[in-house]
Parts: structure tokens; sequence; C-alpha cells
């Protein structure tokens, strides 16, 4: 499922907001000891991140789905796709994780369209205790409020989810995202505006 890019912050009712993470987008995959990471492009990535693998692996239940996000972060929490691409320059970088947003299937159920709400739940307590996967960061629930939280932290943006919607693959406008690198006119007033400043 592919979040459409649209220009500025919104709010709407029964929407939450997650942080946009900037990484390699990554199906997590677990069949009793099998494990695969599959990127977009249909590459499996175990070789590439095994403690992520072993993580999955030692998740509860013999099988599962995930969508996510591997990334890499700086020592303010900030995803950095660079230093994903290139680990040998990044001495500060944490190690590479899963940034899960969507569990699609477990325990031999497909929940692909179960309501969002209620994927997210069972994600979180999923993950609760895992080593090298999390689920995604809330935002605060005014879309507004939300989009002040990613200019204050530095995020790359945010994605605003419809808490009703099924997971479909494809591009769809149940998920809609804003990112910093297209909001940069006026944004010192936005900045304002959104922090409740003159």
């Amino acid at each position: 499922m592919i979040p459409t890019l649209v220009s500025k912050p919104f709010h709407r009712d029964g929407w939450i907001y997650e942080e946009k993470v900037d990484g390699y987008r990554m199906l997590g995959y677990k069949d009793r000891r099998a494990v695969r990471l599959i990127s977009r492009n249909g590459i499996d990535h175990v070789w590439r991140y095994p403690d992520v693998a072993a993580a999955i692996a030692r998740l509860p239940g013999s099988s599962l789905v995930l969508d996510g996000e591997l990334a890499v972060f700086d020592a303010q929490l900030r995803s950095r796709f660079d230093w994903l691409r290139h680990r040998q320059s990044a001495e500060d970088a944490t190690p590479p994780v899963l940034i899960a947003f969507n569990l699609l299937y477990v325990k031999g159920r497909d929940v692909s369209q179960s309501p969002r709400r209620e994927r997210r739940a069972r994600l979180e307590d999923l993950v609760a205790e895992a080593d090298r996967i999390h689920a995604v960061c809330r935002l605060a629930p005014n879309g507004l409020k939300a989009w002040a939280q990613v200019l204050e932290r530095g995020y790359e943006g945010l994605v605003a989810k419809d808490e009703s919607s099924h997971y479909v693959g494809d591009r769809r406008r149940d998920w809609l995202k804003v990112k910093q690198a297209n909001w940069t006119e006026g944004e010192p007033r936005w900045r304002r505006r959104l922090l409740g400043e003159n």
C-alpha cells in the first residue's frame, strides 16, 4: 500500500498521523523458521540485514507478514537514508531496524482487511518486546499539530491514514503523505501558526 503525496498538512477526523521514515520499504515474512525481507523490487535482503531477520524469527507465532521501512537513525532519532546506503561514513548511526507500520498476516490469519486501527493495535502488541523491530512513531492526533511535531523534530514528513481503511497493495488516498522537502515556501509562518505562536 503506497501513500499519495499531497502538498500541505491537513486534519481529518478518524485519521491517524505517523512519522514518515526514510529507508527501504520491506515486507517481513516469517513462516516457521524461514524468514524473508522482500523489497519493492522483489529481492530478499535477509543476507544484508541478518539481525533484523533474526528479530522477526523471534516474534511470537509461527507465521506472519509485516509491512515496514528498514532504516537507520541519527542521534536525534531522525531516519537517514544516506546513512543506510553508506554505513561506513556514519559512526553515530543506529543499527538497522525495521519500523513496522502494518500487520498483514498473523497466526495463520489474513488480517489485511481488518480496519487499520485493529491492525495497529495487534502490531503494537506483537513487537512490544522486540529487538530491531519497532512500531512506527505516532504523532499528535490532530494533523496540524502532528505537522508541527514534524517540523520541530526534523522528520522527513508524515503519513496520514484513515483508521477505518483496509490494506490494498496499490497507491491509495486512504494513506496520504506530506514531506518537508515539498513544503519550503512559507514554512516559518506555518511553523508559528501550527505551534500557536503569532
